[in-house]
C-alpha cells in the first residue's frame, strides 16, 4: 500500500472518532429521558412485586425524579440511586462512561452480574453459527446461479429463477420460520427438526460426529428461515455486474479474436465482475458475527447476540445497551474500512485522493 493510501487510512480512523463520540452521546442522551428505568424498578420490586400502580414512580429515565414515594424513605432511595451510579452528576456519569470505553472497559450489566464483554462473548458462538452458515451458503448459492442468469439472460431459465427468488425475498423471515415450524418442527405435521436451541440436551454425551450432526440438525430451521431473503440480493447483483462486463468492448475484442465463451467468462469478465461482490466480504463476514437476528433467535429459543440486546433495552440495563452499541459501531466502522481497501486490492485500478480523502 503507498503512501496516499497510508494517508487515506489516517484520515478515516480520526473520523471515526467524532462519528463514534456522536452516537455514543446521542444514545445516552436518549436514555436519560426513557422511563422505567432500573431505579425505578427497584422501587417497583420493593414496593409491590412489580405493581406499577403502586408505585405511583415517574422519572426521567435516569432516576433523577421520583413522585409518589410513600413507603421508601430518602437513605434507602439514596441506596438505591447509588447501586446504579444515578448519585452522580449527569455530566459525570458521561465521562466516566467515555472513560472506560477508551480502555476498553464496556461496564458491568445491572441485572446479570457479568461484565458486558462476558456478555457478548457468551452469546456470540450462536451469532456465529447464524451468521456464518447464512453468510456462507448464501454466496455460495447466490453467485453461481446470479453467473447462470446472467449467461443465459431472457431465457426461461432466468425467467423462472427470477421469479422464485423473488417469492423468496417477499417472504418475510420470521413468517417463514413458523411456517417451517408447523410443517417440519412438530406443530401440526411433522416432528422432523427440533423446536429450540443449537444441541440436543444429551448433547456431551454424544459422540464427536454424533455431535456435529446434532448441531446441523437443530441449524437447519433456522438457517433456512434466516438465507432465503438474501438469496435475492446477492442473486441479482452478481447477474446485473456479470451482464454489464459481457456488454463491454473488452469482452467483444476477445471474442473476435477466436477465445471461446468459457475463456472469455472466466478469464476476462469474472475478474472484474467479481469487484463489487469481493470488496462487499469484509463487511458482509464480520456482520454475520454480530447482526444476529433477533426474530430468528426469539422463534427458534437461540440465546445470541440480538436477543441479548432486545433484553437489555427492554429491561432498562443501560451498561449492555451503551456497551454493545459502542462495540458494534467501533466494529462496523472499521469494516468499512476494510471494505475501501479491498477495493484497491482487487483492482489496482483504484487510487485515493490524498486532497479530498475520497476514492477516484
Amino acid at each position: 500500500m503507498n503512501s496516499t493510501l497510508w494517508r487515506y487510512i489516517a484520515r478515516r480512523v480520526l473520523l471515526m472518532i467524532p462519528t463514534l463520540l456522536g452516537v455514543i452521546t446521542l444514545t445516552f442522551a436518549v436514555i436519560q429521558f426513557v422511563p422505567g428505568g432500573p431505579v425505578e424498578q427497584m422501587m417497583l420490586e420493593l414496593k409491590g412485586r412489580g405493581d406499577a400502580s403502586v408505585a405511583a414512580v415517574e422519572s426521567s429515565g435516569g432516576g433523577n425524579f421520583y413522585r409518589g414515594r410513600q413507603g421508601i424513605d430518602e437513605e434507602r432511595l439514596k441506596e438505591i440511586k447509588a447501586l446504579y451510579g444515578f448519585d452522580q452528576p449527569l455530566w459525570e456519569r458521561y465521562i466516566n462512561m467515555l472513560g472506560r470505553f477508551a480502555m476498553f472497559d464496556l461496564g458491568q450489566s445491572y441485572y446479570q452480574h457479568k461484565s458486558v464483554g462476558e456478555l457478548v462473548l457468551s452469546k456470540m458462538p450462536v451469532s456465529i453459527s447464524l451468521g456464518l452458515w447464512t453468510f456462507l451458503i448464501t454466496y455460495l448459492i447466490s453467485i453461481p446461479l446470479g453467473i447462470k442468469k446472467a449467461v443465459r439472460a431472457g431465457t426461461r431459465f432466468d425467467t423462472a429463477t427470477s421469479v422464485v427468488i423473488l417469492i423468496g425475498y417477499a417472504i418475510p423471515g420470521f413468517v417463514l420460520g413458523v411456517l417451517l415450524l408447523v410443517l417440519f418442527g412438530g406443530g401440526s405435521f411433522f416432528q422432523l427438526f427440533p423446536l429450540r436451541g443449537l444441541t440436543s440436551d444429551n448433547w456431551a454425551e454424544l459422540s464427536l460426529i454424533g455431535k456435529v450432526m446434532d448441531y446441523f440438525w437443530h441449524l437447519v430451521l433456522p438457517i433456512t428461515a434466516s438465507v432465503l431473503g438474501n438469496f435475492a440480493v446477492i442473486t441479482m447483483l452478481t447477474k446485473n455486474s456479470f451482464l454489464e462486463e459481457i456488454r463491454k468492448q473488452y469482452v467483444i475484442t476477445a471474442r473476435a479474436k477466436g477465445l471461446s465463451e468459457d475463456m472469455v467468462l472466466w478469464k476476462h469478465v469474472f475478474r472484474n465482475a467479481m469487484i463489487p461482490l469481493v470488496t462487499g466480504f469484509p463487511s458482509a463476514f464480520i456482520g454475520a458475527f454480530f447482526t444476529g437476528s433477533l426474530l430468528i433467535e426469539t422463534l427458534f429459543s437461540l440465546d445470541g447476540l440480538g436477543l441479548l440486546s432486545y433484553e437489555a433495552v427492554m429491561k432498562r440495563d443501560y451498561p449492555v445497551v451503551l456497551g454493545t452499541l459502542y462495540l458494534f459501531t467501533l466494529i462496523g466502522l472499521f469494516t468499512k474500512l476494510i471494505s475501501d481497501i479491498a477495493y484497491v486490492l482487487v483492482d489496482p485500478r483504484i487510487q485515493f485522493d490524498s486532497q479530498s480523502g475520497g476514492r477516484s
